[in-house]
């Protein structure tokens, strides 16, 4: 090809290189290894033929016989520094070489027009992923994941997908886990192999725990070096086993498309973890396959309880007198369905923790938590009722309800039935579906008097709670006065994403939610879950029509914000104008008060923190510091309103929980 035909792309200044210097250039996305030796420029492929080596960062070297070689800088093969050529005896024939010419000074590089992208294994598997619904993908990109990485990158630009590049891959895990939890769908994350990988194991645990879809997108040594202990070399296959439903490596031979189709089908259908492990060498091979689609892959999701079981609970139900209902996360997608039948019965709800704010507590039929971070309101209906009508919960061991009652007990997960105790009436089947045939079984009850003693009982608890507000001990803010004061103004329809610690116990006890949406992380129970699952939320704000323009809030502790402090800079990178409300009371404070409970010294549980209002706002975000009661209303209120991410620090009393 003649110059004329060549792009020209200016790399440098003559003067950024001195004489015997090799440096690597970029000129349009094309990795260049530019040497100046003898007076002489040289342009050649900066890959090192035998392991991809950056030739650009060797040196040139005498060796020998008195000859000076370019030195590639991983394993030490040589090259001549203008010509590419390696010394006699080597099996390669050298690099490939650009033209270079100096004008003005400037340093050009002769490239071939660019041609037009050559369709790869990742482009079909990432287009597959966006058929199946796949939005947001969470993730750092690395040097084992970047053919995968490119393929995303298309589709972003194309703007089928948003990429969230985060500081820590646990914070993508955590990110995507709430993500799924909020939605019902899978975001992805992307990571390298190796430690990037493993990153991820504590995040997919908790979605994995809590039932939520997630897609693992892991890169992986090259195929060849597979096994024998190359550098980040570990069977993801083997530790991604136990935490995912679906785990499969990305090889030459697969179908890419379906591999991907898969994945994203057990995700969903499933409600767990798919995993797909991808060789760097596979990333990139030329494909025209067919991306995949979700068409005629999946069916519907209602079960229809039996006709006995419904004929069952109908008997058990009218019998009743004072039946109420437990509602749990697993219910999170019929919650309309089962207040419907609540007020029908003129029945309690009374929530898990994993389900708070799916009946707001402002509702007549609202018996607020039931539990150890729970109300008297919600225990007192459980010890006074005869029938329990058990929806989506789990029975844990945190939940409280009381196993000698007579329970029915719905689910669409049949291994979840009577899973830890023998219950009165077991239900397969959709949780809407039997509520809405409840209610066409059963006429609207008359006697409200339950729902009259809920209006009394939420009095005496506000009494109660207005007690508190008034302990103050001078050594900071209670956090009775601060879920106080977030009930005041949280909108009604924000998503809150919540950590593990006493700010958790507080925040079931104390915050009276108005139809608010809640996550956590219920099962594993992991602090540090708040910032990135905000992440997450904030996305499906981006995302999906259901949560389009909702304000997202997070809380934590120092401890829990402390695990991924530099999520705060992702924040303010990708403009998530989260609201974040950081209770600091300088120690891990539900330890300190576990070592108490059990009669331990306390030891090893203070913290030593920065001003964490002051790292907000050298990240670029707003910054708050409270340390009296009397400032919360206002700085809460302003961090709620700001334009760009926010966090409040409330410097709390550890012992006012």
């Amino acid at each position: 090809m003649s110059e004329a035909d060549l792009e020209w792309v200016k790399v440098g200044h003559v003067d950024d290189l001195p004489e015997g210097r090799v440096k690597t250039v970029t000129p349009r996305n094309i990795s260049i290894c530019l040497s100046h030796f003898d007076g002489q420029w040289a342009a050649m492929d900066n890959k090192c033929p035998h392991q991809g080596g950056p030739l650009g960062e060797g040196s040139i070297e005498t060796g020998v016989d008195g000859q000076c070689w370019m030195r590639c800088p991983w394993h030490g093969w040589d090259f001549h520094p203008l010509t590419g050529a390696p010394p006699g005896g080597h099996e390669d024939t050298g690099q490939q070489l650009y033209p270079v010419k100096i004008l003005d000074s400037e340093v050009f590089v002769g490239l071939e027009p660019e041609p037009e992208h050559q369709r790869t294994t990742t482009d079909v598997m990432a287009e597959t992923m966006v058929n199946w619904g796949v939005k947001s993908v969470f993730g750092m990109v690395g040097h084992s994941n970047l053919g995968l990485a490119d393929a995303i990158r298309r589709r972003v630009s194309d703007g089928e997908l948003r990429y969230f590049g985060v500081r820590h891959e646990g914070a993508a895990a955590f990110a995507a886990s709430a993500y799924g939890k909020l939605t019902g769908m899978p975001a992805a994350c992307l990571t390298i192999a190796g430690p990037g990988a493993t990153n991820l194991l504590t995040g997919m645990w908790d979605a994995k725990v809590d039932r939520a879809p997630v897609l693992a997108l892991t890169g992986q040594v090259q195929t060849q070096v597979f096994g024998p202990g190359a550098f980040q070399d570990i069977n993801l296959k083997s530790a991604f086993e136990a935490v995912s439903k679906f785990s499969q490596p990305v090889l030459t031979t697969s179908n890419h498309a379906e591999l991907m189709t898969l994945a994203c089908k057990s995700a969903i259908v499933e409600r767990d973890v798919a995993h797909l492990i991808f060789p760097d060498d596979v990333q990139t091979i030329p494909s025209d396959a067919k991306a995949g689609s979700p068409q005629g892959r999946i069916g519907e999701d209602v079960v229809v309880p039996s006709e006995d079981a419904l004929e069952a609970a109908s008997d058990l139900i009218q019998n009743a007198k004072r039946p109420i209902i437990v509602m749990g996360h697993g219910a999170v997608s019929a919650r309309n369905a089962v207040i419907e039948l609540a007020e029908r019965l003129g029945a309690p709800v009374m929530t898990t923790f994993k389900g708070k704010g799916l009946i707001a507590d402002d509702h007549p039929n609202a018996a607020g938590v039931l539990g150890r971070s729970g109300t008297p309101i919600a225990s007192w209906f459980m010890n006074e009722s005869d029938l329990i009508l058990s929806l989506g919960s789990s029975f844990a061991n945190h939940t409280g309800i009381d196993r000698s009652k007579p329970i029915i007990q719905v689910d669409f997960e049949r291994m979840q039935l009577g899973k830890f105790h023998p219950v009165k009436l077991p239900i397969w089947g959709e949780i809407g579906a039997f509520c809405r045939a409840i209610c066409e079984r059963l006429d609207p009850r008359s006697d409200d008097r339950q729902v009259k003693e809920l209006t009394e009982r939420w009095a005496m608890w506000r009494e109660e709670k207005r007690t508190r507000l008034a302990e103050e001990r001078g050594q900071g803010v209670s956090s009775v006065a601060l879920f106080d004061v977030l009930s005041e103004l949280c909108p009604a329809d924000a998503i809150i994403a919540v950590d593990v610690g006493n700010n958790t116990y507080s925040f079931g006890r104390y915050f009276e939610t108005t139809g608010q949406r809640v996550l956590m992380s219920g099962y594993l129970g992991s602090i540090g879950f708040a910032l990135p699952a905000a992440m997450g939320a904030w996305a499906a704000t981006q995302d999906v029509a259901e949560f389009a323009g909702r304000k997202v809030v997070s809380i934590s502790g120092d401890g829990g914000f402390g695990q991924y402090p530099m999520e705060f800079a992702t924040l303010v990178k990708y403009g998530m104008n989260i609201t974040h409300v950081l209770l600091n009371n300088a120690e891990l404070g539900k330890i300190s008060k576990e070592q108490r409970a059990g009669e331990w010294p306390v030891w090893e549980t203070n913290l030593h923190n920065p001003s964490f209002a002051a790292y907000a706002r050298l990240c670029g975000g707003h910054g708050a510091k409270v340390t009296e009661t009397a400032d919360l209303k206002e700085a809460i209120a302003t961090a709620l309103n700001a334009d760009k991410p926010a966090l409040v620090e409330v410097m709390t009393d550890a012992e006012l929980v």
